[in-house]
């Protein structure tokens, strides 16, 4: 019978919640938040995309500047930075300061790939997926309840409200970990820059990387479009449209928690063999439930599952591949994560400028395909 997994797990997997909440609720906010600045809304957008890139260049930097602290330590310095940026774009009264405050929370971000890491060390190593796939499924919840709940709160109450919101509850989150995580300090073979070079000088440590920037694209070349895409399938009410985007979402934790589970059982290679075989097959048939509701939501529930059960069995391969430095390894990944994200968004905008939305899924689909084949090849027997 198995170990059972640490409480522990539980914790982290509630501040990336918090987390995931207060990095993304902007994206229902931005109207008011452009009216109080005075700016358009692409204006405003551009905080996601900064935030975006300040988790992928300054989040692995933060790794090595705090490696060899105690990993209490190194957390509640991640989340105090995470909260100053909440709090300054609190405060902000104009959008450069906004900017900035994007930029302080994509360093404190780095927390997520130090809870991956602690999770990896924590549970047992026949679990290490279903242990990962407890901290990640934060992130699925936050676009289940924490980005919807912000936007009721902030259309209603006005937007600062559950930034101020987040500032607490970052800061209870850093306070939680303090007391549960113990106080000694790091092995000195933790994260490092020579690690850093070590790490990105090995091709199945790439691999892996590519695999994640590349399915990313795949994925939000059209998620960056959703609305559009599914109105253009099927004339849907806010209300209605809300809805299909929630059971998305839903399935999207279901696929978080299976994809754990899923690894453990086969291994990460037929895992991520089933995943990216349903995400490719759904991105192919979505514009063909075009008038059909029931299939398309079918549809979109079978790609929740399949787009979001895919990091767990990533971060496993990157835990067997880089040994203590893992932590860095898993936020070098989620670097190609926010990048992808990036690249699918500009894609999936280029192509919307020739193609009706309810194709945009056809060019997602490429993507997909080529992150299965480059996956099977990657992960080939010698």
């Amino acid at each position: 019978m198995s170990a059972p997994l640490p409480r522990l797990l539980y914790l982290f997997g509630l501040v990336n919640l918090v987390i995931g909440t207060a990095a993304f609720m902007n994206a229902g906010l931005l109207v008011p938040m452009a009216q109080t600045f005075g700016v358009g809304v692409g204006a405003v957008g551009q905080a996601t995309t900064l935030y975006s890139l300040a988790t992928a260049l300054l989040a692995p930097a933060f790794l090595v500047a705090t490696a060899g602290l105690a990993p209490r330590v190194a957390l509640a310095l991640a989340l105090a930075l995470f909260a100053t940026g909440n709090l300054v774009t609190a405060l902000a009264q104009d959008l450069t300061v906004l900017l900035a405050a994007r930029v302080l929370m994509g360093c404190g971000s780095a927390a997520t790939a130090l809870m991956a890491g602690l999770a990896v060390a924590v549970a047992p190593v026949e679990r290490r997926a279903q242990a990962l796939s407890i901290v990640f499924v934060g992130m699925s919840l936050s676009y289940v309840t924490g980005i919807p709940l912000a936007t009721w709160v902030g259309l209603g109450w006005g937007w600062r409200l559950p930034v101020w919101a987040a500032v607490v509850l970052t800061l209870l989150a850093a306070l939680a970990l303090w007391k549960a995580l113990p106080t000694a300090r790091a092995s000195v073979s933790g994260p490092s820059l020579s690690g850093a070079i070590v790490l990105l000088r090995q091709r199945a440590v790439l691999s892996v990387f590519v695999l994640t920037l590349v399915y990313f694209i795949a994925i939000f070349s059209v998620f960056s479009y959703m609305g559009p895409v599914l109105k253009s399938l099927r004339p849907l009410e806010p209300a209605a449209l809300s809805a299909v985007i929630s059971v998305f979402g839903v399935a999207g934790v279901i696929g978080t928690l299976s994809g754990g589970r899923a690894a453990d059982r086969w291994g990460p290679r037929r895992s991520l063999t089933l995943s990216l075989s349903g995400l490719s097959l759904c991105l192919l048939a979505l514009p063909l439930t075009a008038g059909n509701l029931l299939a398309m939501v079918a549809v979109l529930m079978v790609w929740g599952v399949s787009g979001f059960s895919m990091m767990a069995p990533q971060q496993v391969r990157l835990a067997q591949l880089a040994g203590p430095q893992t932590p860095l390894a898993l936020s070098l990944n989620n670097s190609m994560l926010y990048l992808g994200i990036a690249l699918g968004a500009a894609v999936g905008g280029v192509a919307l400028a020739h193609l009706e939305a309810r194709h945009l899924p056809w060019v997602g689909a490429p993507f997909a395909l080529a992150a299965l084949a480059w996956m099977r090849w990657s992960t080939r027997p010698d």
